[in-house]
């Protein structure tokens, strides 16, 4: 933090997880006392331990920006969700909830504003795409962006985590994932905000556009 005016805070793998409020509190205390003038924290819509951390985080930097959102539309193209794409068939431990999937471009432009500009210090921007989906919606959309078929396959919480564990998923890894499906997808975070229009002066990225976007350029192509 030295020669620092201003820092983003995103904390690997999950701000929920055991120890992570302690942490980030201890680095936004550090920030306060080397005179930073922005702080932004990357959290976790829907998740209490991340709450937790918002809380810590705040108390330590009262003019602290928490930037907070869900699930994220890269999830399919850059992290654990590519190969399932790629192989056509999305099998998830999830039924009929739908989430308002979020660009992280959008919630990268958001994080920009809040540590240039004045006007969020001690605010929270709740990020979301603007159409919660369901998976089976999302796997629609991804088969019209590719042109051939992408299936959603709804599967029990033990069967889809015994085979995490045998494909040699790290038990923390899958102890996360079935966190995030079972709890976080729940419900509780189906509704749409507008925080990224109301911060950014546009609207946000929609699903369907992106998905066209990264279908061009052949990520999700079989190998």
């Amino acid at each position: 933090l030295a020669g620092a005016d201003a820092a983003y805070v995103a904390y690997a793998p999950d701000l929920a997880v055991p120890g992570a409020p302690e942490r980030v509190e201890a680095l936004a205390a550090l920030a306060a006392r080397r005179g930073l003038r922005r702080l932004v924290l990357l959290s976790g819509r829907g998740e209490d331990g991340a709450r937790r951390a918002e809380d810590a985080v705040l108390a330590a930097f009262p003019g602290a920006t928490v930037v907070r959102c869900a699930w994220f539309m890269q999830n399919f193209s850059e992290d654990f969700l590519l190969d399932a794409v790629r192989a056509g068939t999305l099998a998830l431990p999830v039924g009929d909830v739908p989430e308002p999937f979020v660009d992280v471009r959008d919630v990268a432009d958001v994080a920009v504003a809040a540590l240039l500009e004045d006007g969020h210090a001690g605010r929270v921007h709740e990020l979301t795409g603007p159409e919660p989906l369901t998976f089976a919606q999302v796997a629609t959309t991804l088969s019209r962006a590719t042109g051939r078929d992408v299936a959603f396959v709804p599967l029990p919480v033990a069967e889809f985590t015994g085979a995490l564990r045998a494909g040699g998923v790290p038990d923390d890894a899958v102890a996360l994932l079935e966190y995030l499906f079972t709890e976080v997808l729940d419900g509780r975070n189906s509704a749409a905000t507008d925080d990224v229009a109301r911060v950014l002066g546009r609207p946000a990225r929609r699903f369907a556009d992106y998905a066209r976007e990264v279908a061009a350029g052949g990520v999700w192509n079989p190998a």
